[in-house]
C-alpha cells in the first residue's frame, strides 16, 4: 500500500475554500476592471471622452489640492479658516503617506491596459493599490461637508465629485475596483485620524505661529 502523504503536503492539495475565493474575486476583479476601462485609451469604447476624464483626474490629484490648500492658508486672514485649512493641508499629507506606505508594501502593479500618462507622477505611483485618488476623494468630501457650510445642492455637488473622481479611475483603466473600494474606505477612516488629531491653537502654538 501507498504510504500516506505528509500532514503539509495534503494541505497543499486541498486549497482552502477561503483561498479559492478569494482567487474568484481576483479574477472578477481583473475582469469586470478592464471592461469598465473604457477610456483607458483613444482607441476604446469611448476614447474621445478620454481628454475629459484626465480633467477629473487631475481635479483629484493631490498637488492642486496641496498648493491651493497652501495657498489659502497664505492669504487666510481669519484665524477660523486658518485652523480649518491648517488641518485640511495635516489631511493631504497624511493622506500621501499612507497611500505611499500602503502601495510600496502591496505593490500591485497597474492594470495592463493602463497608459501611463498620469500628471506628475512619483515612484510608488507605478503601483495600483490602493487608489490615491479615491482616498483623496472621500478624504476630502468627508472634511469639506464636516467643516464648510454649503447649501444643500453644493453638498450634493461634493458627494457627486467625490464618487466621479473614484469611478473615472476604473474607466481610464488607472485602478482595478478592489483599488478604488479600498481607497474609498482608507479616506473614510483618515477622516476620523484627522478629527482625533486636530490641531488648535491650544495643542499645536508653533504651527499657528506661523500663520
Amino acid at each position: 500500500a501507498a504510504a500516506p502523504l505528509p500532514e503539509e503536503d495534503c494541505m497543499k492539495l486541498n486549497p482552502s475554500f477561503v483561498g479559492i475565493a478569494l482567487s474568484s474575486l481576483l479574477a472578477i476583479d481583473l475582469w469586470a476592471s478592464k471592461r469598465l476601462g473604457v477610456c483607458a485609451g483613444e482607441g476604446s469604447a469611448w476614447g474621445s471622452a478620454r481628454p475629459l476624464m484626465k480633467v477629473i483626474e487631475v481635479s483629484g490629484h493631490g498637488i492642486p489640492w496641496l498648493l491651493g490648500t497652501f495657498y489659502g492658508l497664505c492669504q487666510s486672514d481669519s484665524s477660523a479658516a486658518r485652523e480649518v485649512l491648517l488641518n485640511l493641508l495635516f489631511a493631504l499629507l497624511l493622506d500621501l503617506v499612507m497611500v505611499a506606505v500602503v502601495k510600496g508594501l502591496v505593490k500591485r502593479p497597474r492594470p495592463t491596459h493602463n497608459k501611463m500618462d498620469m500628471f506628475v507622477t512619483i515612484s510608488v505611483d507605478k503601483y495600483s493599490f490602493p487608489s490615491g485618488h479615491a482616498t483623496r476623494a472621500a478624504l476630502v468630501c468627508r472634511f469639506v461637508l464636516r467643516h464648510l457650510v454649503l447649501a444643500v445642492p453644493l453638498r450634493v455637488l461634493v458627494v457627486l465629485w467625490a464618487l466621479i473622481v473614484s469611478i473615472s479611475r476604473v474607466m481610464l483603466g488607472r485602478h482595478n475596483m478592489t483599488d478604488v473600494l479600498f481607497g474609498l474606505v482608507l479616506g473614510y477612516a483618515l477622516y476620523s485620524v484627522v478629527e482625533h488629531c486636530w490641531l488648535s491653537p491650544l495643542n499645536a502654538p508653533a504651527l499657528f505661529a506661523l500663520w
